[in-house]
Formats: structure tokens, C-alpha cells, sequence
């Protein structure tokens, strides 16, 4: 075949132009190009997702480029939990009797919030058990931070309460009319006291017919009490004190919302004003922020430590952790950005200016405000106490428990959950994840394998597994040692918890 003159074929024109070595370069730019256009679109392609905006400067080396960085994890490891065949034991000994009909009355004014009144309730319970009085049923605290007015048959279920413990206890509504106007004497119990010191203050009862108790919170002991008394607390706790029929309905229905998605993380983020007023914790806050919570801490009368150094505290374990802090450390146990968390919390310190920094890593961070209709809330409007019981409820059934502050609702879910069947509770060693985080801060450790590895590590026994409950600390004396032990509550093994077959 014949070619026109002056235009060769085209192999030939390619030859001569790829003999240039300024084309062989344009030619492999083009080639790169080409493939990082390829990559970026599978990268797209790969974020169901849209992101939040990227983080500030300032926590940029917190973040990147380990931000999407996660183990591989077993889904066993990840959401499994073993009771190693122990269960729940709260059947009365052979030696337990009926109690004994009695004209002496307690009266009780149940103090804190709601899980701190609740534990105190049930203390309550077992000291009328001890000295053989009939409890009214108790006044809930209406002057704590939260200033809620809930009666306890709003938050409770007053009837099933007085029903379940008939066998225990001899409980009342209300004092009779013939002891409404009597003189009562007021009495505040000595904290962590033993059964022999309620068989001292049976006295009381000598002069007066009615003993006000202005206190409920920690008044028995976390050990050495009978064994029959231990399992009446577990009674009244997991099964009479149930919470109010509307309660239960809306919790129980979030609870299917929740698990219809999937697996889930109920996460106690204990990053609420008064939480870090009350501590001292202003690692990560402006300073006026930090201004406002030293001034809240002053002006409230009943928290005892005014001064209070933030670092020490940080370094010490004694912070809840902040929601950055949170997501760098889930992440690190191997839980992915797709993973649903349930924020069991009140109104967030610094709202979406901090919490933002924990969606980065997982988006789907879910509350009740965005479970429930505005409708189904508007019931609970200005009542903590009632919207905390959600928030109960909720954690007690999700698939893993994680509190960033071991506070009342913390420790009280964790027992809850030993109780049922050491249900997975991740408790974060806050002083040891300071350390590491700090390494960060320095630039001497990245998020990644080495800071993952490091992290399960350390929380490899923190898993909610069977176990006794914790003595007190080293060294400690008189009633700081009493102070230092686990609560009861927080784990009951032995007394309620037995293996398989025993009791």
C-alpha cells in the first residue's frame, strides 16, 4: 500500500516522538495523574458517610493521618462477653424469716442523683431489715444540681415495690395519721457501717415511735455484712425498685430502635458541666470556660474541695475522659467508624465544639433526642432524674457498656450488668490512656498498631469478666480505707452472683 508524501504512519510518528526525553517525561506525569485520579475515585467511593469538617490545626497531629486507622478485631473480641457459667443468686437462706410486724417508723430523705438515690434506697431497705422498722416510702432530693421535682412514684413503680418486698421489709406509702404530727428524732447514719452498729441504734426507736433519716447514700458497709442481707440489697435493686410503667415503655422501645441498626455501644460520657465543676478537670478548655467551672464549684455549697489543681487531677486518673480522648481510644480497641453508639449522657459541656471531635471517628453517635419523637419526650421535660432512667435502661441492654468517669450511673450499670450475666463492660484505665495520650502530645507516639497493641493491652481485663469485688487500697486507713473499697453495687460477687448448680 502506498502512503502520501509527508505523512508517515502513525507507529512511526510514535517512535519519534517517545525518542524525546521531554516527552517520555510529560508521558509518565500524564500516566501518574491518571492513576491518582483512579484512586481518589475509589476512595469516594469507599465513604458512605459525609464527613464532619476537618479538625482544627491544633488537633491535627491528634488525628492525622491514623484517623481512619482501625485493628482487625474479631467480632467476639469486639462485642462477646463470658459469665463462665456464673449466675444470679438472691434466694434467701434457710435461716431468713419473715419480718416482724413493728410500730416504729423510718422516714427517709433519699439524697443525690438518681443512681446515687437509688443505691441508697436500697441501703435504706436493708437497715430497716436490720433494725426491724417499717420504711415510708422515701422523699427524693429535689435540691441537688438538677433541681428536678419528681416524686418516687413518677420515677419508680411504687406499687410492684411495696409488693416485691413484702416477705423483707414492711413498707409503707405514707406515715399513719395518728404519727403525722409526732415528734421524730433525726439521725444521720455513720457512712460504710456494719451490721452491729444498726443493732446499737435500735435505741432510737426507745423514746420516739418515728426516726428521720436525712441521709441515704453509702450507709452500710460494701463488706462483712450477712449474706442475707447482701442478697435483700440485690432484690431491691435488680428486681423490686423497677422504674414507672412510662418509663419502661419509651426505654424499652428505644432499646428496639437502637438494636434495630444493629449492634450497639451505650457510652456514658460523663463530659457535663457540673461533672467537670465538680472535679476540677479543665484539660482542653479555654480559659474562660475554665473560669465558669471554677465559679460554679465555689458557689456550690455542698461540694467540699474548692481548690482544686486540674493537672494533678488529669495525671491521676480522676478526669472523666474528654470525647476526643473516647474516640482515639474505641478506635483503638478495634471498633470501626461504622459502629452505632448510643450517648447516654446529659447536656455535653461545650456542645458540638467538643462532641464534634468524637463523631470524626464514628458518625453514627446517636441520642435519645434523636431516637425519641419530641412528643414522647415532652413528658420528661425538667425531670433529669426520669430522662437519667432512660439513659438506664438503655445502657443496662446494649450490646457493650462504656463509661468515661466512674461515677454513680458507671459503677451502678456495671453491677447491673455483672448481675445478668457479666453483660461487656469496657472500663477505661483513664490514668494509663493519660499517659499514652500524652506521648501524642509530645509527637513521641501516633495513632496506629503500636498505640492499639499498647491500648487492648491494658484493657484486657477490664472486660466486665467475672471476678470479686476489689478490697481497699494499699495503705489506706480508718475510714479512708472504707472509702477506697469497690462498692458494692458496683460488683456483687460473691454474695449474688454464684457458678452454675450453687447457691
Amino acid at each position: 500500500m502506498a502512503y502520501r508524501r509527508g505523512a508517515p504512519p502513525l507507529p512511526l510518528r510514535l517512535r519519534r516522538l517517545l525518542r524525546s526525553p521531554i516527552s517520555r517525561c510529560a508521558c509518565l506525569i500524564v500516566a501518574l495523574t491518571a492513576l491518582l485520579l483512579v484512586l481518589s475515585l475509589l476512595q469516594i467511593a469507599r465513604v458512605d458517610l459525609p464527613r464532619p469538617d476537618p479538625p482544627h490545626q491544633d488537633q491535627a497531629r491528634f488525628l492525622m493521618p491514623f484517623l481512619h486507622f482501625c485493628p482487625l478485631v474479631s467480632n467476639e473480641q469486639l462485642w462477646g462477653s463470658n459469665g463462665y457459667g456464673y449466675h444470679a443468686c438472691v434466694t434467701p437462706t434457710h435461716r431468713y424469716i419473715a419480718p416482724i410486724e413493728s410500730d416504729h417508723y423510718m422516714t427517709v430523705r433519699s439524697n443525690g442523683g438518681l443512681n446515687q438515690m437509688r443505691t441508697g434506697i436500697c441501703d435504706m431497705i436493708a437497715v430497716a431489715r436490720l433494725v426491724n422498722a417499717t420504711l415510708v416510702i422515701p422523699q427524693l432530693d429535689k435540691r441537688s444540681f438538677w433541681q428536678d421535682t419528681s416524686t418516687f412514684k413518677d420515677i419508680f413503680n411504687e406499687p410492684s415495690f411495696i409488693k416485691a418486698l413484702e416477705g423483707d421489709v414492711h413498707i409503707v406509702s405514707d406515715l399513719p395519721e395518728t404519727l403525722q404530727s409526732a415528734v421524730r428524732a433525726r439521725k444521720h447514719f455513720t457512712s460504710w457501717s456494719g451490721a452491729s452498729y444498726y443493732e446499737g441504734a435500735k435505741e432510737l426507736w426507745k423514746d420516739h415511735k418515728v426516726v428521720h433519716i436525712p441521709k441515704s447514700d453509702s450507709r452500710l458497709a460494701n463488706n462483712g455484712l450477712p449474706i442475707d442481707i447482701q442478697r435483700l440489697r440485690c432484690r431491691c435493686l435488680y428486681q423490686a425498685l423497677r422504674f414507672s410503667d412510662q418509663i419502661e415503655d419509651l426505654g424499652k422501645k428505644l432499646v428496639e430502635r437502637l438494636k434495630s441498626r444493629g449492634r450497639f455501644i451505650a457510652l456514658h460520657l460523663r463530659y457535663e458541666k457540673d461533672m467537670l465543676a465538680f472535679t476540677g478537670c479543665t484539660y482542653g478548655l479555654s480559659e474562660s470556660e475554665a473560669d465558669e467551672l471554677r465559679i460554679l464549684r465555689e458557689k456550690t455549697s455542698h461540694w467540699k474541695l474548692k481548690d482544686i489543681n486540674s493537672t494533678e487531677q488529669r495525671t491521676g486518673g480522676n478526669c472523666p475522659l474528654t470525647p476526643l480522648e473516647v474516640g482515639m481510644f474505641l478506635r483503638a480497641m478495634g471498633y470501626t467508624e461504622s459502629t452505632w453508639i448510643y450517648l447516654a449522657a446529659g447536656e455535653i459541656y461545650g456542645g458540638d465544639k467538643y462532641i464534634s471531635k468524637l463523631r470524626l471517628y464514628f458518625p453514627n453517635l446517636v441520642s435519645k433526642e434523636v431516637l425519641a419523637t419530641k412528643e414522647e419526650l415532652e413528658k420528661f421535660k425538667n425531670h433529669a432524674s426520669q430522662v437519667a432512667a432512660l439513659d438506664y435502661i438503655i445502657s443496662v441492654e446494649s450490646d457493650v457498656f462504656v463509661p468515661s468517669h466512674s461515677g454513680n450511673m458507671a459503677r451502678a450499670v456495671e453491677g447491673h450488668r455483672r448481675f445478668l450475666g457479666h453483660r461487656k463492660t469496657s472500663s477505661p484505665d483513664r490514668r494509663g490512656l493519660v499517659e499514652l495520650f500524652g506521648l501524642i502530645e509530645k509527637g513521641e507516639l501516633i495513632e496506629g498498631p503500636k498505640l492499639s497493641s499498647l491500648i487492648m493491652r491494658m484493657h484486657k481485663y477490664r472486660q466486665g469478666a467475672p471476678r470479686k469485688r476489689y478490697a481497699s487500697l494499699p495503705g489506706s486507713k480508718g475510714r479512708e480505707r472504707l472509702r477506697t473499697e469497690e462498692s458494692f453495687y458496683e460488683n456483687p460477687f460473691p454474695e449474688c452472683i454464684c457458678l452454675t448448680g450453687k447457691h
